[in-house]
């Protein structure tokens, strides 16, 4: 599988989410192992560490061959609270290290000054390789990489072609950083858009593999898409056998904004950029 590179992070270019996947998390995680995937992203808030540490075990893959994220929440991002969380991941996960460990959603009652120091300490530790930030806004993004020295790799936001919230992706380019993408799929609302059937038609693909396609295909995006059925796990990660074109690719970025948009926009978001 091919990796996007940042600041000596190797991520892998499609991971495998597991939010809300349910009682069959342990044993899908298990067959995503095995169906190729080498990124898995959980978090303390999914309520499910446990259940991924199960399947990452069953699986028997070389840890180093594997590439972990998980995330604290933003309840408890304090100095201290933040570095008791990445622990306690670590205990659930049964793992010695993440690869990446990530702010989850940022917390306007936790200054940057207080949480971005607490997260770097996570990976002075050695609890994780890597760090990063998710659901951050443009001038946040700033913030937080001034203060971290420029060592975050990562922002995770919502990113499918009816979301694509450009000023951030911007923003994060600027600072040479990757871009992890959950609901990549709209939460199964994108395969039933006309552009992607159409396409996926001429490809001889399904409209998911074709808006994951879209996601791969530009530069340090990396999709993370959910699947319970072994059969949807092994069709997300049967990507890498053909390309869109830049009619294709152009078609898809212009849908930006319609089929309802965002789909994750809880009351404790910041305010968007976009």
């Amino acid at each position: 599988m091919d990796h996007v590179v940042a600041k000596g992070a190797r991520i892998p270019v499609i991971g495998f989410g597991t939010l809300r996947i349910g009682e069959r998390c342990a044993e899908a995680v298990k067959s995503a192992i095995e169906a190729g995937y080498t990124h898995i992203d959980t978090a303390w808030k999914y309520g499910n560490e446990v259940e991924v540490g199960q399947g990452i075990a069953a699986a028997g893959k070389p840890r180093e061959e594997l590439f972990i994220t998980t995330k604290v929440t933003h309840e408890r991002i304090q100095n201290g609270e933040l570095q008791k969380s990445a622990e306690e991941s670590l205990d659930n996960l049964k793992l010695d290290w993440v690869d990446l460990f990530l702010i989850h959603w940022p917390n306007p009652q936790v200054p940057m000054r207080e949480c971005i120091p607490a997260l770097m300490e996570v990976r002075e530790r050695g609890l994780a390789r890597h760090i990063g930030v998710a659901n951050f806004m443009s001038a946040m993004l700033d913030e937080a990489q001034s203060i971290a020295d420029g060592t975050l790799v990562c922002n995770q936001i919502e990113y499918h072609p009816f979301c694509q919230q450009r000023s951030v992706r911007d923003a994060i380019a600027r600072h040479g950083m990757v871009l992890t993408g959950y609901c990549p799929l709209q939460r199964g609302k994108l395969p039933d858009h006309p552009v992607f059937a159409e396409i996926a038609a001429k490809k001889g693909k399904t409209p998911s593999q074709i808006a994951l396609r879209w996601a791969i295909q530009q530069d340090g995006v990396v999709p993370l898409p959910k699947a319970t059925g072994d059969a949807h796990i092994r069709e997300n990660i049967a990507v890498f056998d053909f390309t869109l074109d830049d009619g294709e690719m152009a078609a898809i970025s212009a849908l930006d904004g319609s089929n309802g948009g965002r789909v994750v926009n809880p009351p404790h978001r910041p305010v968007w950029d976009d």
